[in-house]
């Protein structure tokens, strides 16, 4: 161990750097003296944080934490973050280590922040717990710090309307291993930890179920759905027999085929849930079955995984393992029609992104077709292209993807009214890095190619030379000094200051960009699905230039918000277009039942993530513009993470035995149950 800051003598406060924060030395939380530091943390700021930066650098090497004792004296739980720098550039993307916990009210814990490993060296995201009273604090940029050069180390917090105080004592260094032998069981749960539902044998896993089943029995629908899960006793408007949306009173809806108003509370990921990798990992499964036994047949084989040190071997899918051991071998059957009986008990009304091709024309809850535009076509990078490049429209192969992508779909729901609309692609790459957020990253993307290549970078230099005619007038808009105009079909280096008119520019292309994008895949929509909505891309990085076409093109607008809540303030900039909005994905997650990670939004345990259910669905209810909301996802991920990317999160209504937290289930009933009321407040 090496102690870096005690708190015990005054002057340590010098070597502190308060960016939004205010620091007192107290006894209150003291761990190892007299004195800790207490931290309060400025309400309505970007960022607040306690900074440490070093004189010269710091070299950390030997030691695999950095670890400190944490106070929390409020009555409210305190999410908060830890950054490592490794360089002076670090801006919380690079250069840096990142990560985020979750603390309850008036509680300690001592926490750790890994140094060495990423956990994706181990194949999953979330690791399991340390034990020994000390909490891993969950890595969210695994970025590899360069130990022998640390520069500079902070705790921050997230924007918040109230402050927050926090009191920290010890920070230290310290060195751990990760023991992860023998860390999951026959079921795909934790051995090293006991918990309220967690499993013990087959004859505990079908009583449950028989449990299960009696209670769906008894509530089988909330009250005031209707066949579709629509508003039975709201206002009756016109039927077409498909969905529609309509502004009613002020509020967007959705418009049942019935003609009844329709809130969408949709369940993503209805499937058989992802397998984990069992190659170069077999030590952390206590049990796996032999090849030629039952369960055998969930192994499987996998190629091509995104990320983490496993590219291609064998595989095992607990999820459905546990479905087999729990329904018999007619498990598929049995499966979904417990699942279709759950949704509706729960009050879900729509079966979201991501699910199984089975449940189009179920003919028991709406659904959303889905569909992916793959295919050859040229890319644009913009900067933050986590899930790849951006298409680029401009390519005519684009179009022919976009019809080979949505056709198999169309055909199968072209003329069912349970389907609610398309999704076409999720989280694309529409902004990136640059001025103003990253909004003009495509523009970035389009000049960092040649045009001899690219489609977009042609179309980009067609419009400047349409704007400005000869090179000397687009040299004095942007402050630029190309010598002529095909001096701009390679990569272009671009001045450093930008001016307005090339932020214009810039503009004026993302919107030419994302109006060429929407309006092929609307075209193609209306063609081969025309009774059904269009309900957006999902966006996650966006450009205000591309929602202002997608408000114009599209039927629906999409967005997929990972937050505590939906923040009204943050999403005034809507109300311009006057369009509907779903939100396509949120979760929280919770280290109180045997899993590893919880997940984008952290909760401090299962009761807490209930309440937060519970708070953004009724958020979302109050807002006229919004018109659902999309819980991500049915099933908790494997515990040591899915095959492509090591996703490991405590995201599911059930567990990966199949079995509901009854805490989320308990708010979900609550919360739809109600949510036409408050919804159709005021309403005449």
């Amino acid at each position: 161990m090496r102690l870096l800051f005690s708190f015990e003598e005054p002057a340590e406060l010098a070597k502190a750097t308060a960016n939004n924060v205010r620091l007192q030395l107290v006894s209150q939380g003291a761990t190892h003296g007299k004195r800790a530091l207490q931290v309060e943390f400025l309400p309505n700021v970007d960022w607040p944080n306690l900074m440490f930066r070093a004189e010269t650098t710091w070299d950390w090497r030997g030691y695999g934490g950095l670890a400190f004792d944490l106070y929390n004296p409020t009555r409210e739980a305190v999410r908060f973050g830890v950054r490592v720098d490794d360089d002076p550039r670090a801006d919380g993307l690079r250069f840096c280590r990142q990560g985020a916990h979750i603390i309850r009210p008036c509680s300690r814990i001592a926490c750790l922040f890994p140094l060495q490993h990423n956990s994706m060296d181990f194949g999953m995201r979330g690791l399991p717990p340390l034990g020994k009273g000390m909490v891993r604090i969950g890595i969210t940029n695994e970025g590899k710090v360069r130990l022998d050069h640390i520069v500079a180390f902070q705790i921050f917090l997230w924007r918040d309307e109230k402050p927050r105080t926090l009191i920290i004592d010890h920070i230290r260094l310290i060195k751990f291993e990760e023991p992860l032998e023998g860390i999951v069981d026959e079921f795909g749960q934790f051995t090293r930890a006991d918990w309220r539902g967690k499993v013990r044998s087959i004859s505990h896993l079908r009583r449950v179920a028989t449990l299960e089943r009696r209670t769906l029995e008894r509530m089988p629908v909330p009250d005031d759905f209707d066949e579709y899960g629509a508003w039975k006793s709201g206002p009756q408007l016109r039927a077409t027999g498909y969905f529609r949306v309509e502004k009613v009173d002020g509020k967007w809806w959705f418009v049942a085929p019935n003609g009844k108003l329709f809130f969408s509370t949709g369940m993503d990921c209805v499937n058989y849930g992802d397998p984990t990798f069992i190659t170069g990992r077999e030590t952390m499964f206590t049990w796996l079955p032999r090849e030629g036994e039952p369960l055998a047949k969930h192994y499987g084989h996998a190629s091509g995984a995104l990320m983490g040190p496993i590219k291609e071997g064998k595989t095992f899918n607990f999820y459905t393992a546990n479905l087999e051991r729990k329904y018999g071998e007619n498990y598929p059957a049995h499966w979904r029609e417990r699942t279709l009986r759950r949704l509706r008990s729960w009050g879900f009304n729509t079966i979201g992104n991501w699910s199984l091709w089975e449940w189009h024309q179920n003919g028991q809850i709406p659904y959303v077709a889905t569909a992916s535009v793959g295919g050859n076509h040229k890319r644009v990078p913009s900067g933050s292209d986590y899930w790849g490049q951006m298409h680029d429209p401009f390519d005519p192969q684009f179009a022919a993807n976009v019809r080979a992508s949505i056709a198999p779909v169309a055909e199968r729901v072209r003329h069912d009214p349970w389907c609610l609309g398309f999704f076409v692609d999720n989280e694309l790459s529409w902004a990136g890095q640059g001025e103003e957020g990253g909004r003009y990253g495509l523009a970035y993307g389009a000049l960092s190619l040649h045009a001899d290549e690219s489609p977009a970078k042609r179309a980009f230099l067609e419009q400047l030379r349409g704007k400005y005619g000869s090179i000397e007038r687009l040299n004095e808009a942007w402050g630029a000094r190309y010598e002529c105009w095909d001096a701009l079909k390679p990569p272009v280096p671009l001045p450093h200051a930008p001016t307005r008119a090339r932020q214009q520019d810039f503009s004026e292309f993302v919107h030419a960009f994302a109006r060429r994008y929407f309006q092929t895949i609307r075209d193609i929509l209306r063609e081969l699905a025309p009774h059904h909505l269009y309900l957006g891309c999902r966006f996650a990085w966006y450009s205000l230039d591309a929602v202002a076409v997608a408000a114009e093109l599209c039927d629906v607008l999409s967005f997929n918000i990972y937050a505590p809540k939906l923040d009204h303030k943050a999403y005034r900039f809507l109300n311009t277009f006057d369009k509907p909005v779903i939100i396509g994905e949120f979760h929280f997650g919770a280290l109180d039942r045997g899993m590893f990670h919880t997940g984008l939004v952290a909760a401090a345990d299962q009761r807490e993530r209930a309440r937060m259910y519970e708070e953004y669905v009724n958020s979302v209810l109050d807002h006229p513009l919004f018109i659902g909301c999309h819980w991500f996802q049915y099933i908790d991920q494997p515990l040591t993470g899915r095959w492509y990317d090591g996703e490991n999160y405590n995201i599911g209504f059930v567990s990966i035995t199949d079995t509901p937290y009854p805490e989320m289930v308990a708010a979900a009933r609550k919360t739809h149950g109600a949510m036409y009321r408050r919804r159709g407040r005021a309403m005449r």
